[in-house]
């Protein structure tokens, strides 16, 4: 005879068995939290009871800029769990300046969760773009799970093993909803994050023409052509603008600019 459920509480086929996670609770929870902190363990509290074979590892509120890293502080816009691997954070952080993150890179584009395994799969990195895996892989974490939330923040889990098979559509849409709860807490619980906003650099209408035309692959002769003005103005436009951004070149300061949002 199966077992009867209360109207609160959904089952999710998680680590090959049938287990209860009750979303009323854990949003009542996480409402009430009055710190970070709480937050994080009222979401490790829902892991527990739907027996998935993952830890909750940090809370992130992205920047605005894709290379802002600056801006990832800990306390401020990163939240570790309490049971993240010691030294594994002190390390990331010392690394990740001027690196990719294959992680950061898919939370701030994409709407559904994935797997570290499966970000892998699908970014296929190689040499250094690899850093970040393996880093993982030497503190015993051997997958995790990453849930964005509206490009805005991101809350990170991690595995002993690997765990793409193992959350199913199921779990991962209940761990979804709970989560998106969680960082609706965060966000009031933490200050206003003002480098989100305040750390673009400040470019003339004239000098974001300038680089969405470069961007497209015009030279310095046809973009003058293009905007009606003399061929050393623009060049004039584009020195401004790398110092601006402080980039090497024309092709580093558009994809600057892409970072920035400054240009479509």
């Amino acid at each position: 005879m199966s077992r009867a459920t209360s109207p609160n509480t959904h089952t999710a086929d998680a680590a090959g068995g049938k287990a209860d996670l009750d979303l009323s609770e854990v949003c009542r929870i996480v409402e009430t939290a009055r710190s970070t902190e709480a937050v994080l363990d009222a979401l490790q509290q829902s892991i527990s009871i739907s027996r998935a074979p993952v830890s909750v590892l940090a809370a992130v509120r992205l920047p605005l800029k894709s290379n802002d890293w600056e801006a990832m502080q800990r306390g401020k816009s990163v939240f570790l769990h309490s049971d993240v691997p010691d030294g594994w954070w002190d390390e990331y952080s010392a690394l990740v300046p001027g690196r990719f993150a294959p992680a950061l890179h898919l939370a701030r584009s994409s709407l559904a969760s994935f797997t570290w395994t499966e970000s892998m799969r699908l970014l296929e990195p190689i040499g250094i773009d690899r850093w970040s895996i393996e880093l993982a892989h030497k503190y015993g974490m051997r997958d995790g799970f990453i849930c964005p939330v509206g490009g805005r923040w991101m809350i990170a889990y991690w595995s002993k093993r690997e765990i793409s098979s193992v959350l199913t559509p199921t779990a991962r849409i209940l761990l979804q909803a709970a989560i998106s709860f969680a960082a609706l807490r965060l966000e009031q619980l933490t200050t206003p994050d003002v480098r989100r906003v305040g750390t673009r650099s400040y470019l003339t209408s004239r000098e974001i023409a300038v680089l969405r035309l470069v961007s497209t692959g015009q030279t310095a002769n046809e973009i003058a052509c293009l905007l009606g003005i003399g061929e050393e103005t623009v060049r004039s436009h584009l020195k401004k603008v790398q110092m601006k951004l402080g980039a090497r070149n024309r092709v580093q300061a558009a994809c600057e600019a892409l970072r920035q949002h400054h240009i479509p």
